[in-house]
């Protein structure tokens, strides 16, 4: 079994062995750490890297994206989440082949190795039209490049546009009639190929396996999300689905269910642990102890939120509660970038707005756990990701200390959440196999694949525009059923997700007292 011994490292607090402060060597030996231990006490093992003025951290998990957006990097901006997700999933497909979708997915995945990702969650949609072989595309462009990924084909039986409230109303009906008709593959046949794929590929011995992915309960019948419920419980899979992300979807679960979504799960049985509650930005505090009662993880989304405007998730009082908190980009149709350093950053920069007493506010040290250990929980996977521990799963980034961030090194934690980038990232390791080195991906030709990335974009450039010309023609009834939601009354106790910044004088009139939190 090859090793490797990292010689002369630091490492952050959490990570140091008790009995010294460091220098250390990390022993990698095949997949696994093998030993931690002060630099010089045995001789090193196998090949030896020059880890001497670097600190070595446990890889980010990026618990949520979206691959399937990487060509709409930065087409859109000032749009709420209802407007926007349309363009992203357009009613006619793109004629992608899988040789497109395996560029797609290295867009975000070269991004991901380079900003310090080790393992990252792709929720993949294929609506409306199953293709098979592009999925198989995305676990090629994963496997090929060596990073830890989880893919979850989104699964729904509700479509988009049936899941807000008002379409009836707000929509033309030769509009309704031509969304009615679009060609899709029946829910049962992916759900039943999903199955299969569950079979071929699992976390436990795959680097590149799956997981189960319901879309979000409004875009699910109760039976859909037993059934999803059920085979995540089956093959022993982690679980995502989105939940509670806008002040909109509040307003669904009400319209809907007579109560919040996270009650709604709960009645179905469908909350344990390995389940990641997507974004969960609005939130009551019987949601939060349901959520803790459980064992479900919160997949916190800051940047996304931000960028769409969709509101602050309570990330002290989840904390406070005991549930589990991770972290996530989202897709780049929306936020841009797969940048987990940046998600870090925010998540322990937004929630100091809070209306707290300083010292509760989530800080270096909650937003560094959100984003290893966090993400390790929430996938089962505390016992071997997230740490820099002998038994654990190899996945490691390697910092220089000549960087600039860190210089002066007065507190390396608070340095790297606040201040560094991936000018300073100089190795990353996933199950032991360095997949960065001296700044280059060690196994694709970057280059190349990028030139040829942007001659395949070109070529699609106008369809992506033609495609966001059909959109636009049910845009503006989004809007009206925004606007509507907006001056509806969601449960006066749900934590305040957004900041006061006062409703416009045209909506004032047609407000409820609990209408904006």
């Amino acid at each position: 079994m090859p090793s490797t011994t990292l010689v002369g490292c630091q490492l952050l607090p959490g990570d140091r062995p008790e009995r010294e402060n460091g220098p250390f060597d990390i022993v990698l030996r095949g997949s696994h750490i093998a030993d931690v231990r002060p630099t010089g006490e045995t001789p090193p093992e196998g090949r030896v890297v020059d880890a001497r003025n670097k600190l070595v951290t446990a890889g980010l998990i990026n618990g949520h994206h979206h691959s399937h957006e990487h060509f709409y990097k930065g087409r859109y901006d000032n749009l709420p989440l209802e407007l926007w997700m349309n363009y992203v999933r357009p009613v006619t497909p793109l004629p992608l082949t899988a040789r497109d979708v395996y560029l797609r997915t290295l867009i975000g995945a070269i991004e991901a190795v380079r900003t310090g990702t080790t393992t990252l969650v792709d929720d993949l949609n294929v609506s409306p039209v199953l293709v098979p072989e592009h999925v198989e595309a995305a676990v090629s462009a994963y496997e090929d490049i060596g990073l830890r990924a989880l893919i979850g084909v989104s699964l729904f039986d509700r479509p988009f546009f049936r899941a807000v409230p008002f379409v009836e109303e707000e929509f033309p009906p030769e509009l309704l009639e031509r969304l009615s008709q679009t060609k899709s593959t029946p829910p049962h046949e992916v759900l039943a190929y999903v199955r299969g794929l569950l079979r071929s590929r699992h976390p436990s011995t795959d680097r590149v396996s799956y997981l189960v992915s319901p879309s979000a309960p409004q875009r699910c019948s109760d039976a859909f999300l037993i059934d999803a419920r059920a085979l995540a419980d089956e093959f022993d899979l982690p679980v995502n689905i989105h939940i509670h992300e806008t002040r909109l979807q509040a307003v669904t679960a009400q319209r809907m269910y007579g109560k919040t979504m996270f009650q709604h799960l709960d009645s179905l049985g469908f909350l344990k642990p390995k389940t990641s509650l997507i974004h969960a930005v609005w939130l009551t505090p019987e949601d939060i102890d349901t959520i803790a009662r459980s064992g479900a993880s919160v997949q916190h989304n800051p940047t996304s939120n931000l960028k769409l405007g969709s509101g602050i998730a309570p990330v002290r009082q989840l904390l406070d509660a005991g549930v589990n908190v991770s972290l996530g980009s989202d897709g780049c149709g929306s936020t841009e970038t797969l940048n987990m350093m940046r998600v870090v950053n925010m998540a322990a920069l937004v929630n100091k707005v809070a209306d707290q007493e300083p010292e509760r506010w989530v800080g270096a040290k909650e937003a560094w756990h959100a984003g290893t250990i966090g993400g390790a929980t929430a996938l089962g996977r505390a016992d071997d990701l997230g740490r820099v521990c002998p038994g654990y799963s190899a996945d490691l980034t390697v910092f220089r200390l000549d960087s600039i961030s860190f210089v002066p090194a007065n507190n390396l934690l608070h340095q790297l959440v606040f201040a560094t980038d991936s000018a300073a990232i100089d190795r990353v390791f996933v199950a032991g196999e360095e997949i960065l080195a001296d700044g280059k991906l060690s196994n694709i030709d970057e280059a190349a694949l990028i030139d040829e990335i942007l001659e395949r974009h070109a070529e699609i450039a106008p369809l992506l525009k033609q495609a966001e010309q059909e959109t636009d023609r049910f845009k503006e009834a989004y809007r009206r059923i925004y606007t509507r939601c907006e001056t509806c009354a969601i449960p006066p106790e749900t934590i305040p997700a957004r900041l006061s910044g006062g409703p416009s004088p045209r909506k004032e009139a047609e407000r409820t007292p609990h209408a904006r939190i």
